[in-house]
């Protein structure tokens, strides 16, 4: 008897022609995620074994020695830590809660015809080379920083001592304002992203209850969305970490450490940046030594971040599961 085949009827091995496109996107998934990591772990080898020369003549005390003098046989990287970190601050201080307020106002408070365009326009700076806005800080805000912002903030907090010296227009504030306007768009961007989805009948519920606009993003969209906030504040800090030229052309380039908001200063990125080209034998071993002290600098902090994005996580798993 002849079996007459219909477009229903079941077709031998189709079960497991089905299966193999998702064994082969398993496999290509799995084999990407193999070459990753050990390109990772290969990088991490490279460069522990470029810096194992400078730890095996200097020891581990030259990471936290003052002073780099090459000549002399001196590679201290205390002034350049001490600098990447103080421009980092001054930049996430300044980007936080701008960041977080234009994201806001993209996300609840400005007109909905104009949102595409500002939020286009945010994310446009995104896209500007580093040495673009190098260029910007050296030629056009330096000399408006020695004339105008670095003596009205010497009067006005002079009494801290964070603006003492003479005003030279580059140094640790301009870098670091530079840095801000450069991390701006992922905090932004990141963060009205992470607004945008909170639970509508959250929102409306709040609002049928009474809440202002003020208290509904005060008390359920801003604690609703804090771990991705977080997210976008971790991104925005590596990104400032390991921005180099940008940082070299307006920092000054001081081997010293700072001592105050005005003074020349340095970055490790800005320190290889520098002296990588002519260097060799220890010098060149030091550098590869500081660029794995900013690497781990950089892992101490994601580290931290992410166990803020953890807690956050489970406090407000606590707090749900409480009410």
């Amino acid at each position: 008897m002849t079996t007459v085949e219909t477009p229903l009827s079941p077709k031998v091995g189709r079960g497991r022609r089905r299966s193999l496109p998702d064994n082969g996107y398993r496999g290509m998934l799995a084999l990407t995620a193999i070459v990753f990591g050990a390109l990772a772990v290969w990088f991490l080898v490279a460069v522990i074994l470029q810096a194992k020369p400078a730890f095996a003549t200097l020891g581990v005390g030259w990471i936290f020695g003052g002073t780099w003098n090459p000549t002399h046989g001196q590679y201290g990287l205390l002034p350049f830590i001490l600098g990447t970190l103080e421009v980092t601050a001054i930049a996430v201080v300044l980007a936080f809660p701008v960041g977080l307020g234009t994201a806001i106002a993209l996300a609840f408070l400005v007109p909905m015809r104009v949102r595409p365009a500002l939020s286009t326009t945010v994310e446009l700076l995104a896209a500007i080379p580093s040495v673009v806005y190098g260029l910007w800080g050296l030629i056009v805000l330096a000399p408006v920083f020695r004339d105008t912002v670095e003596p009205f903030l010497t009067s006005a907090f002079g009494w801290t001592g964070l603006f003492n010296g003479p005003n030279n227009g580059t140094g640790l504030l301009l870098a670091g304002v530079i840095l801000f306007v450069m991390i701006l768009p992922t905090m932004v961007a990141i963060s009205r992203d992470v607004l945008i989805v909170v639970p509508t009948d959250q929102v409306e519920g709040a609002m049928a209850l009474g809440a202002t606009r003020w208290q509904v993003l005060r008390k359920v969209v801003l604690p609703g969305s804090r771990t991705g906030i977080l997210g976008a504040f971790t991104l925005a800090t590596g990104r400032a970490l390991g921005e180099t030229v940008a940082v070299a052309m307006v920092i000054g380039n001081s081997p010293y450490i700072a001592h105050s908001l005005k003074s020349s200063a340095a970055t490790i990125p800005s320190l290889i940046v520098n002296n990588f080209g002519e260097s060799t034998g220890t010098e060149l071993s030091a550098l590869f030594g500081a660029g794995l002290v900013l690497l781990v600098i950089g892992i101490l902090v994601n580290s931290a971040a992410r166990w803020l994005v953890w807690s956050t996580g489970h406090q407000s798993a606590g707090v749900e599961v409480g009410t």
